[in-house]
């Protein structure tokens, strides 16, 4: 059993790799395709055809696409991102507070999405076709029907209007816990109430899937609570599906926070790829957009590796 778990992830992982040199591979060529010469934007109009040859020789644009996409990726590996196009840092201390507020950020929705998403998934099963359970359906797919950017103006409109909460997520490096989890509520209520719809449904799915099982119904005429039947019998059976739809948006909840950030002015790694773009700093724009591929590669990794723990049917193959 544990060799064929430790070869699963040693396929997962290899696979993770090429999914990876693929997104280099695209997100390269996505920058590439973008209009304009790089060096002609950061240097004004005003500058002449000499000087814009003679930065584009310095950033090494003069190379061949192939050529520059090797120098980047033999960069990458060895965990050198470059420097930025725009300040000249090194784009892992660009890069570093960035990613640790982004994922601040994702922990602190993923803290209050989850454990809320599986509350009302059993309660909606428990209760299910009454009034709780259309009222519940009805506020999460209007939740997930809206984009990101509107729920998070909603918010706005009502808590940030009325003094509760700040508007704008600013985070500081001598904020205390408390100060960073009231600044940021409203950016993490929004990724919330995205989030939220997804679990619930597939909680509440994989449980009223179970409560036909054999098993089940023996449980009932041994006269156990419906309550005790699913937390004890159906839950523990329904997590595999549970826990691959939790990764998932978890994953969501890391590679998604652009439009949030951007709305808010968060001081994220997303906030931080937007302005790269309107900078035309293609080389921190790359790194950015890796950083999130590979956050959301592990986390479907991490997926599939719990949803086989969980399921003895996959652990222990016939």
């Amino acid at each position: 059993m544990v060799n064929s778990i430790w070869l699963m992830i040693a396929q997962r992982l290899g696979l993770g790799l090429v999914t990876l040199f693929v997104i280099s591979l695209l997100i390269f060529g996505a920058v590439e395709l973008l209009p304009g010469d790089i060096a002609q934007e950061m240097l004004g109009q005003s500058a002449t055809p000499e000087t814009v040859a003679a930065f584009r020789r310095e950033l090494g644009l003069d190379l061949p696409a192939h050529e520059r996409y090797l120098n980047w990726l033999g960069g990458v590996v060895q965990g050198d991102f470059g420097n930025s196009l725009a300040n000249g840092r090194p784009i892992t201390d660009l890069i570093a507070g960035r990613l640790g507020n982004t994922l601040f950020l994702a922990l602190y929705a993923a803290a209050i999405a989850v454990p809320l998403a599986l509350v009302l998934g059993i309660l909606a099963a428990l209760y299910r076709n009454s009034w709780f359970d259309r009222a519940i359906n009805v506020f999460t797919l209007s939740s997930i029907s809206f984009p990101e950017f509107f729920v998070a103006y909603i918010l706005i409109f009502y808590l940030a209007q009325s003094g509760l909460f700040p508007s704008i997520a600013k985070i500081t490096p001598d904020a205390t816990l408390g100060e960073k989890l009231y600044r940021t509520f409203l950016p993490a209520l929004t990724l919330t109430l995205v989030v939220t719809a997804h679990m619930m449904r597939m909680t509440r799915a994989a449980i009223i899937n179970l409560l036909a099982s054999p098993y089940i119904e023996m449980a009932r005429l041994k006269g156990m609570s419906p309550g005790r039947i699913i937390v004890k019998h159906a839950l523990p059976n329904a997590l595999a599906p549970i826990i691959n739809v939790v990764a998932l948006n978890l994953a969501y909840l890391i590679t998604g926070v652009v439009v949030v950030e951007v709305v808010f002015v968060y001081p994220g790694l997303g906030q931080l790829m937007v302005d790269s773009v309107s900078k035309r700093d293609i080389t921190v724009v790359q790194a950015a957009s890796l950083i999130f591929a590979c956050a959301y590669v592990l986390l479907n990794l991490t997926a599939d590796v719990l949803s086989t723990l969980s399921n003895p049917r996959l652990v222990h193959k016939r």
